[in-house]
This record gives C-alpha cells, sequence and structure tokens, in this order.
C-alpha cells in the first residue's frame, strides 16, 4: 500500500472525484469546456495530493498540498456555475459541494501542520 492511500482525505477525494466522473460521463451534452475543466481540476486535486505524499522534504509536500487545495477551489467554481446554468441536479451539487468543503478542511490542516 502506497502512503497517500492511508490517508483519510486521499480516499475522501477519491470518492469526490469518482463522482464528479460518472456525472461527467453520463452527461455527454454538457458544454465541452467545462466538462474538461472539470475533469482536469477534479483529478489535478487528487493526483497533486498523492504526489505531494511521495515527496521527501516538508516544503516540497507543502507546495503540492497548497496545489491540491487550488484546485479544490476551482472545483467548487465550476461546480457553482453548473448549478447557476441547471446543469447538475441539487442533490449532487450539495453532495459534491460539501465533499469538496470537507476535502478543502483537511488539506488546510495538512498544510498549517507543517509551518
Amino acid at each position: 500500500m502506497f502512503d497517500f492511500e492511508k490517508l483519510e482525505v486521499y480516499q475522501e477525494m477519491r470518492g469526490v472525484n469518482l463522482k464528479v466522473l460518472k456525472h461527467l460521463f453520463t452527461h455527454k451534452a454538457l458544454d465541452p469546456y467545462i466538462q474538461d475543466q472539470f475533469k482536469r481540476a477534479s483529478l489535478s486535486a487528487l493526483l497533486n495530493l498523492a504526489e505531494g505524499t511521495g515527496r521527501m522534504t516538508s516544503p516540497d509536500k507543502k507546495k503540492f498540498y497548497i496545489t491540491a487545495r487550488s484546485s479544490v477551489f476551482e472545483c467548487v467554481a465550476i461546480l457553482q456555475i453548473m448549478h447557476d446554468t441547471n446543469v447538475i441536479e441539487k442533490s449532487l451539487y450539495d453532495e459534491l459541494y460539501s465533499g469538496f468543503e470537507k476535502i478543502s478542511r483537511m488539506l488546510l490542516g495538512m498544510i498549517r501542520s507543517m509551518e
């Protein structure tokens, strides 16, 4: 098992990412730019967390965790646009928003612990 797989925040992010991808794969009518950007931002959050866990120094790890959190913020902005334009169900919006909020808090705790 890799170190990042042991992290609760990774498992949480993985679950949210799966919901995002399933939504995007089943809603082909969604604007291609929004679809691509949401997919990239969601994957970026997950992948930067994993990559940061593999780094050897605290400053290096912290940089990747900050990037992961920034990608979470990007996801929320896209999610809000999708909500405002009625291209996502309210229940899924609420579920994803709550998940991203939890992930953001968890990442912030990791970042602050490195200061």
